[in-house]
């Protein structure tokens, strides 16, 4: 007997869904109408049977018919995409991915927003049975420039809102190697654009660093940063590869449609 395969791509069991979500897909792939004839070459269907789910999907609003012959992707699914997006919280989208990565490097994984010139932490996934960690309290706030996750959304500024910020800012340290020259931190959110994961150096707490990647809606807009935080000696650059998987995962939750965790190097700016 076979086993179940995990991995294999499951179609409906009623044969006219199959058809109608092959058809969607054939319409989402253009910004303009489609004929009949090409949607029933790409699909493999027969005219009279694309011709009829069609004209359904059309009562339903699913799909328009801007003239006689030809279909695009109708309001309707726009609507029920909202009515999804709204509903959707980064919280709930990210909280499983940050524990099965806490459970992967053991040790504290935090989910923080923008908030003005700060950073806030909303979420973290850690174990109170651990050894020495460094937590972050949930509500707990940190100016962008100090933190990994603050430069992040540094970065995806534009250079006229990072001078701002740092004007009014006065880019205040905590410790020695806290980034307090304008310079300096614009050539350290050159290479965050770069790569798409920032750092902190023990620049907010002596003996603690932190890396971060970006979590992005389906705008392609950075929303919030998923960071781990470790005692200096204990950080590993091994994680990377982790955070970043586990931050596109939850991009992917949100409706981005990047194909991998570098896609969201080149994302929309921050607002």
């Amino acid at each position: 007997m076979k086993k179940n395969d995990p991995t294999a791509i499951h179609k409906p069991s009623v044969q006219v869904l199959e058809r109608m979500f092959t058809l969607m897909d054939v319409l989402a792939t253009r910004e303009e109408a489609v004929t009949l004839k090409e949607i029933s070459e790409k699909t493999g269907l027969h005219p009279s049977t694309a011709h009829r789910i069609l004209n359904d999907l059309t009562i339903g609003r699913f799909v328009d018919r801007p003239e006689s012959g030809s279909y695009r992707l109708g309001m309707r699914l726009l609507e029920l995409g909202n009515l999804v997006k709204a509903r959707l919280s980064v919280r709930e989208a990210a909280l499983p991915h940050m524990r099965l990565l806490h459970k992967q490097i053991q040790q504290p994984v935090n989910l923080s927003v923008r908030q003005g010139d700060e950073i806030v932490y909303v979420e973290r996934a850690y174990s109170e049975r651990s050894g020495m960690q460094v937590v972050r309290a949930i509500g707990g706030h940190a100016p962008l420039h100090l933190t990994s996750n603050g430069k992040l959304f540094l970065a995806a500024d534009d250079p006229q809102h990072v001078r701002a910020y740092a004007m009014r800012t006065g880019l205040s340290g905590n410790t020695h190697n806290s980034l307090t020259q304008l310079s300096v931190l614009e050539h350290e959110l050159a290479k965050t654009r770069q790569t798409g994961v920032a750092h902190d150096n023990e620049e907010l707490e002596l003996g603690v660093r932190c890396m971060a990647a970006g979590i992005y809606d389906d705008q392609g807009k950075l929303v919030a940063a998923l960071s781990i935080s470790a005692p200096a000696d204990r950080l590993d650059e091994g994680w990377l590869p982790k955070l970043r998987t586990s931050a596109h995962q939850i991009s992917l939750a949100l409706g981005f449609r990047g194909s991998s965790e570098s896609d969201t190097t080149s994302a929309t700016p921050s607002t």
